[in-house]
């Protein structure tokens, strides 16, 4: 999420029903199965990405990112077929080469599929599978990105303008100034009219991820039917009388 967030991210989490919620720098950690994972990607209004944690270590050289990467579990997520792009960021770290972490996490996730489906090429024509790491201060997570494009685009917005505000902290400040079914808001400056829409979504209990597709969907390991599920519910607990009015200007 983005930095400020992480506190009206955790209480949204704790509402949705996460357990094991834990708020750091950026992100937000918590647990939950694949209906839960749907249910994030969904329903929430201020995470910018929804990621599977695969596995953290420490590492001080190529060969431990190596060693580190390699003995993840990458099967239980990536099929033969599948195509698994690297990508990620590194900060006060001794392995700060972005290119060179990148080669080396996909060789070593190469080498893992390689022992475990006993083949030595991988065509990539699948489902894409986007391999995300951190690495801060020596400490390396890997992830896998289930959200697709970030969370901010909901969908409702084809274009945006030079100077966009982003729907994730739009929504965030309509969070602190207590949006309810019956508030009347004004924006005396609203531009393209995110913060508006925003606080429709939020005072008429919309799921802002109702009507876009996230890359999970075409994960193997998770049943489509927990999609369906998910949006069933989310559209279930929309309030359709209301009080709620919004006006803005510019």
């Amino acid at each position: 999420c983005l930095f400020g967030v992480e506190s009206v991210a955790a209480d949204e989490f704790r509402r949705m029903g996460f357990e094991d919620i834990v708020t750091e720098n950026g992100r937000v950690k918590l647990s939950g199965n694949g209906n839960m994972l749907a249910r994030a990607n969904i329903c929430s209004r201020f995470a910018e990405r929804i990621l599977i944690n695969v596995g953290e270590f420490s590492a001080l050289s190529f060969t431990e990112l190596f060693d580190g990467v390699k003995a993840l579990p990458w099967e239980n997520f990536i099929g033969r077929d599948d195509a698994f792009p690297v990508n990620g960021w590194s900060i006060n770290s001794k392995l700060f080469s972005i290119p060179d972490c990148q080669s080396i996490i996909k060789k070593a996730i190469v080498e893992r599929l390689k022992l475990k489906y006993r083949i030595s090429v991988f065509p990539e024509t699948g489902p894409e599978y986007k391999i995300r790491f951190s690495i801060m201060k020596d400490n390396v997570t890997m992830m896998i990105d289930t959200s697709g494009e970030g969370l901010h685009k909901r969908g409702y917005r084809r274009n945006s303008n030079d100077a966009p505000l982003k729907e994730t902290l739009a929504a965030s400040m309509c969070d602190l100034a207590r949006i309810y079914p019956d508030t009347k808001l004004f924006d005396p400056f609203c531009g393209s009219g995110t913060i508006l829409i925003e606080s429709a979504l939020m005072a008429t209990k919309t799921a802002p991820g109702l009507k876009r597709f996230f890359a999970a969907e075409r994960f193997s390991f998770l049943d489509p039917q927990i999609w369906r599920d998910e949006r069933t519910r989310a559209a279930d607990l929309i309030l359709k009388n209301i009080d709620f009015k919004a006006q803005g200007f510019d």
